[in-house]
């Protein structure tokens, strides 16, 4: 297990995602990876060169808007939130400290600056004003994302902030609360040379990332309404370990299309330009949610420290730095199921 500081807080890494950060690039940071083909975006994940990559761009491109690095703990001055607090479980409040899981090689969402030890993106700065609403430090774990479900019904994470819906089968398994907007678009090469449209992908090959809703729910769902339904042969989807590996077979033409989170798509875009495109309209846009174990005694308390944020000018902030303006939510309202 490495552990690697960044002020008072702690970003612990699993050994496993250390592995995986030897030769791919997961989720949060966009890894970019620069091959002849230079391609793009990294989701939820590890860490490793190719996002190393991507942030070395990002960090070349900086100052302010969605492309800066923004290094910066968002919640430095921000003082706890006492009718949260009240709600905080005494043992959560003896240790002192919150957990949380993220698969950090999705950028903009969640990734590592380019010293390859700072998670930033939307959901740490998130994060740290959780914490800090509730007057607690942070411990920021990185792990695969098709892990962080199993990891906090075991008690191994108090929460996780990864940009993930809210399906009925997740709602089973966990509490959820709304804490801002996502969507799920698509991307094609460049000048869109097969002319594809996000409702006229019958019988073509579109990456997704395992795990993810885009694989369980939406590819699926709009394969039944635009395809099969009409008499028409279904998408063919190809599940993939990260976003990273379905850009790279994109550029390579294995694949003919990505189906993923749009934000991380258009950061992709904004990273390596020229080489996609992303379709309008979108496939459809939904709350994503902050999730804990079912019947998690912290459920109110983090409940209450987000709608605390979302009333508080760092809200507005989180989302501005990062794109997502338009995204915010008015209420931390307990999830029900997207699909």
């Amino acid at each position: 297990m490495e552990i690697n500081r960044t002020g008072r807080r702690t970003v612990r890494r699993t050994a496993g995602a250390a592995a995986a950060a030897m030769h791919v690039n997961r989720q949060l940071s966009i890894p970019i990876v620069t091959t002849a083909l230079a391609l793009a975006l990294a989701a939820c994940g590890a860490t490793g060169t190719a996002q190393n990559a991507a942030a070395k761009s990002t960090a070349q491109g900086a100052g302010s808007g969605s492309s800066a690095e923004h290094t910066d703990d968002i919640s430095a001055g921000v003082k706890p939130d006492q009718n949260a607090v009240k709600l905080l479980p005494p043992s959560v409040k003896a240790k002192g400290t919150l957990s949380v899981a993220m698969d950090l090689s999705y950028p903009p969402t969640m990734f590592m600056a380019s010293d390859n030890k700072t998670p930033i993106g939307f959901n740490p700065d998130m994060a740290r004003l959780i914490a800090a609403k509730l007057g607690l430090k942070l411990q920021i774990d990185n792990v695969k994302f098709d892990t962080i479900i199993t990891g906090l019904q075991a008690d191994r994470y108090d929460f996780t902030a990864s940009t993930m819906g809210a399906t009925k089968d997740r709602l089973k398994a966990l509490d959820m609360v709304d804490y801002v907007n996502s969507g799920t678009g698509v991307s094609v090469p460049y000048g869109n040379p097969q002319k594809l449209g996000t409702h006229t992908l019958c019988g073509h090959r579109v990456g997704v990332t395992s795990g993810t809703t885009q694989q369980l729910q939406w590819l699926p769902q709009l394969s039944k309404q635009d395809c099969t339904s009409k008499g028409k042969p279904a998408i063919q989807a190809v599940s993939l370990p990260s976003v990273n590996d379905a850009l790279t077979q994109l550029v390579s033409k294995r694949i003919d299309a990505v189906m993923y989170d749009f934000i991380a798509l258009e950061w992709a875009d904004t990273q390596q330009p020229k080489t996609f495109d992303v379709l309008k309209p979108l496939v459809t846009t939904k709350p994503v949610t902050v999730g804990l174990k079912k019947g998690s005694p912290l459920t109110p308390a983090l409940k209450a420290a987000i709608q605390s944020i979302i009333d508080s000018p760092k809200y507005a902030q989180a989302l501005g730095r990062w794109g997502f303006t338009d995204l915010g939510v008015t209420s931390a309202a307990m999830a029900v199921p997207q699909d």
